[in-house]
Parts: C-alpha cells; sequence; structure tokens
C-alpha cells in the first residue's frame, strides 16, 4: 500500500468542498480524476510519476470503504474525518450527533485490544 497516496488522497478531497462533493457523489470517476491529474501535482507546476494506487486501494476509495482503508493503515484521523465529510449529516438526523462516529469506532472495532495497523509511510 502506498500509504502517502492514500493519505495525500484523504487529506486533500477532505480539505477542498468541490472535491468532496464530487467524491461522494460519484466515487469512481472523481478517484480516476485525482489518481490522473490531481494527486500526481507537487506544486503548480511539477508532477510525479512515482506514485499510483494499488487495486485494493482504488476498490476501497471508491467503495467509501473506511474499515478496508483503516485496515491498510490510512491515517486514522484523515480517513476519520473525511468520511464525516460525507456521512455524519445523514447518520446525524437518524441517530442525533456523533452517530457517524460511534458507526466508524463500532465498525473498527474488532481492533480493540489489538495494535492498530501502522500509519508510517
Amino acid at each position: 500500500m502506498s500509504k502517502y497516496y492514500v493519505n495525500k488522497f484523504l487529506y486533500q478531497v477532505d480539505r477542498n468542498p468541490d472535491y468532496l462533493r464530487r467524491y461522494a457523489e460519484d466515487p469512481k470517476n472523481f478517484v480516476a480524476t485525482w489518481e490522473q491529474s490531481i494527486g500526481p501535482r507537487l506544486n503548480e507546476v511539477e508532477l510525479s510519476t512515482v506514485h499510483s494506487l494499488t487495486d485494493a486501494e482504488r476498490k476501497a476509495l471508491v467503495e467509501h470503504d473506511f474499515v478496508a482503508l483503516f485496515e491498510m493503515g490510512a491515517h486514522f484521523f484523515l480517513n476519520l474525518t473525511l468520511f464525516i465529510g460525507i456521512y455524519d449529516e445523514p447518520f446525524m438526523k437518524e441517530n442525533g450527533p456523533l452517530a457517524f462516529q460511534r458507526e466508524f469506532a463500532k465498525k473498527v472495532g474488532h481492533w480493540t485490544g489489538k495494535d492498530y495497523p501502522g500509519v508510517e509511510c
């Protein structure tokens, strides 16, 4: 897993309202667009050809599978905050405040008592 590249995706998408909206509405196309034209950008001029997503990473991002991303070692906070941006409001309407955070905790709860996957790159 390219933890750096997955974490870069999580960080960039969470902090850009347009990216977040596009990712929530059409994850398959947005992940492809990000991987081709947004992710490789180092700055306004330079591009990197070193990084790419694995098939498993791409699948997890397209399916919004935050548990798989967690298990692959995606940074916990980046993973959580991105999906709060997508799911917090619908969960809150049905289950009250912090509902998505509790859902996230429940779905990764099988890691309780174990060492969490490392987030180092």
